[in-house]
């Protein structure tokens, strides 16, 4: 199984690693992906940082990472694509506990119209 996991915080991917965590068998790989509106922004910062988390929550995973610039669900999107995904995890929202309970405009983006299974894990706080 090969999961791709869209995060634009470190909420985001904790909360991803804690779903895969149960879910990850021998020779599963997880493709972290983050999507920067601006090169050499705070949010590629933070995207890069929410990147690091899944080598440190999933160790001995195959692991890859890779960090986008452009509209985040048509990046989200052909990222599937381009790594083959079995399946796509994202959060619900932006990566803020403490943001709007509302679903964000991106998973809403993701879920009308998937193309492979898509899981929005819970946040902390929401």
């Amino acid at each position: 199984m090969r999961y791709l996991v869209a995060t634009d915080s470190v909420h985001t991917s904790a909360a991803a690693c804690d779903y895969l965590g149960e879910r990850l068998a021998d020779g599963d790989a997880v493709v972290g992906v983050a999507v920067a509106e601006t090169d050499g922004s705070d949010a590629e910062r933070d995207r890069r940082e929410a990147l690091n988390v899944f080598r440190v929550r999933l160790p001995g995973a195959g692991i890859e990472t890779e960090l986008r610039h452009g509209d985040t669900a048509a990046e989200l999107r052909s990222a599937v694509d381009d790594h083959g995904a079995d399946e796509l995890v994202i959060g619900p929202r932006r990566g803020d506990p403490d943001a709007d309970p509302v679903l964000g405009g991106t998973a809403r983006d993701l879920l009308a119209d998937p193309t492979v299974p898509v899981t929005v894990v819970p946040l902390d706080g929401g």
